[in-house]
């Protein structure tokens, strides 16, 4: 096989358990052999995905950093290190790593491809303003759902062209969904229902709802018991809230953990109730596992979750209908087993990792084509 003729480095703000950050490893596996990569990161202590990148063939370099300031501070070193690594192209997260990243392309001379995962109308106005301030040192932007290309097209103004390429995860093999063993590490008996979710303990998810409608469906299955995967600066406000709600003896709070896909075996009925997504890949990963989802209809969830088909959607903050979707599931074995398997069906037909991958090694070609949004910026390497 001929080696790679193409080195893209990605660079992000952390390699913590996020959406974005596990994108990368998977991506990874799926280049390998095709495209080198390397992997650029700021924040020390978000280091978990780094052994798996490695493995999956990934230089990974850590510029360290402790703040906004610091992270933008560092994009000198960034542009020394991808001369020195003699890299192609730079494809940036986040709008504080996408930021650095158009000021190390312009030292470096490399060109820039942005991924945007998530609305601009929901970053902070500053955030938001360097974002946009930056715009158009960058040959593309990747939007990871058409509503996430929507708010790009109603905020930034730069002529840069938008490609929308959704979020795709490496599909499981198919598997039991009853899940006896991972109920009995965890404590649950192999007949209750339950109702579970994966998410960061931030306010975008609004667990604080989530709780809420866990109360409901509580009242009317008395044997229904709640997981939570996941941790997060609000954990010990929303583990106080079930205390509160009386859900204290029926929950469980299991934690940041490193592969998710047993638990999701435990789970009946995946509940989320986010304010608002891009395109959520614990979402994608729950629906790959054969489970039925009741979601919110916010960001690029209507895009991957037709209601009553894949599974059931409603507006958000409807607790009452959530709650109620949930219940009647949780009454109607066939139903949960036939959306579980359209759901399965969905991620398999749209939302794979190797078109992903495939969709974004496109751009990545087109844009060192030269060309292609602002001024042709072709790469041209220092020492």
């Amino acid at each position: 096989m001929a080696a790679p003729d193409l080195h893209v480095c990605h660079l992000i703000k952390g390699l913590g358990r996020g959406g974005a950050e596990r994108l990368l490893p998977q991506l990874a596996r799926a280049w390998r052999g095709r495209l080198r990569l390397s992997v650029g990161y700021f924040l020390p202590w978000k280091n978990a995905l780094v052994g798996e990148l490695e493995e999956a063939g990934c230089t990974v370099r850590c510029f360290r950093a402790r703040s906004a300031a610091g992270i933008l501070a560092q994009a000198p070193a960034v542009a020394r290190w991808l001369r020195r690594e003699q890299v192609d192209l730079v494809h940036a997260h986040l709008p504080l790593a996408g930021v650095t990243a158009r000021l190390a392309g312009k030292l470096a001379r490399i060109p820039v491809v942005y991924t945007e995962h998530n609305l601009q109308e929901r970053y902070h106005p500053l955030t938001r303003r360097a974002n946009l301030a930056t715009w158009r040192w960058q040959r593309a932007v990747v939007a990871v759902s058409a509503g996430v290309a929507d708010s790009i097209a109603r905020r930034a103004r730069g002529g840069v062209p938008v490609h929308v390429v959704r979020n795709g995860i490496e599909i499981p093999p198919e598997g039991d969904a009853g899940g006896r063993s991972p109920r009995e590490r965890l404590g649950i008996a192999a007949t209750a229902p339950v109702v579970g979710t994966v998410a960061v303990f931030r306010r975008q998810k609004r667990l604080d709802l989530w709780l809420e409608a866990a109360r409901r469906i509580a009242e009317r299955e008395p044997e229904a018991r709640f997981l939570i995967v996941g941790d997060g600066p609000l954990r010990a406000e929303i583990e106080a809230q079930a205390g509160r709600l009386g859900l204290a003896q029926r929950i469980l709070f299991a934690g940041l953990l490193d592969d998710v896909g047993p638990l999701l075996a435990a789970i009946d009925v995946y509940l989320m109730t986010s304010e608002f997504e891009g395109l959520p890949l614990a979402l994608l990963e729950a629906m790959a596992a054969g489970l039925p989802v009741v979601v919110t209809a916010v960001g690029g969830i209507p895009e991957a979750v037709t209601d009553g088909e894949t599974g059931v959607v409603r507006r958000f903050g409807d607790v009452e209908g959530l709650a109620g979707a949930v219940a009647d599931l949780l009454a109607d074995p066939e139903r949960r087993a036939a959306l579980g398997a359209a759901a399965r069906r969905r991620v398999a037909e749209s939302f794979g990792i190797d078109r992903m991958a495939a969709e974004l090694e496109a751009i990545y070609r087109q844009a060192l084509g030269g060309g292609v949004g602002g001024e042709d910026r072709s790469p041209e390497r220092g020492g």
